[in-house]
């Protein structure tokens, strides 16, 4: 088999987001049920992921952790289908008008096939606003 010796860069940029805020809390461990946020679904030629961004949307008083799932394109409901890549904790928050609120980020920065996702589960509730994820990421 012959290897790809030349470099490989993105065509074109690609941001992705939660299209709603995440607010419901799954402590299933395997992606096979409970609520979870489609954040990111790589394009027909595959594309790289350099990271994820949270952003509170306001006032939110439960710390909580984002658990980052990598799919490989087919139902979640088949935990083989599934894998827990990693987590990032979420402090709590609240709104303000005067001061800018923390950004949380995760850096990434792998390729992923064509058609594969990333989901994305909250381990408890925010008790108000929720959180938004955007995805930074290139198509091939």
């Amino acid at each position: 088999m012959a290897a790809n010796t030349a470099p490989i860069f993105s065509i074109a940029g690609d941001v992705q987001w939660t299209t709603s805020a995440m607010t419901a809390f799954n402590t299933t461990k395997d992606l096979t049920s409970g609520t979870s946020y489609l954040v990111y679904t790589a394009p027909a030629d595959g594309g790289f992921v350099q990271r994820i961004r949270f952003r509170s949307l306001g006032t939110n008083s439960n710390a909580t952790v984002a658990r980052i799932w990598i799919n490989d394109g087919d139902v979640t409901t088949n935990n083989a289908n599934n894998t827990l890549f990693d987590e990032i904790t979420l402090t709590s928050t609240g709104n303000s008008e005067t001061a800018a609120q923390a950004t949380f980020e995760l850096p990434l920065n792998f390729a992923l096939p064509a058609t594969y996702r990333i989901y994305i589960t909250l381990g408890t509730a925010p008790t108000s606003a929720g959180w938004q994820a955007t995805v930074i990421a290139g198509k091939y």
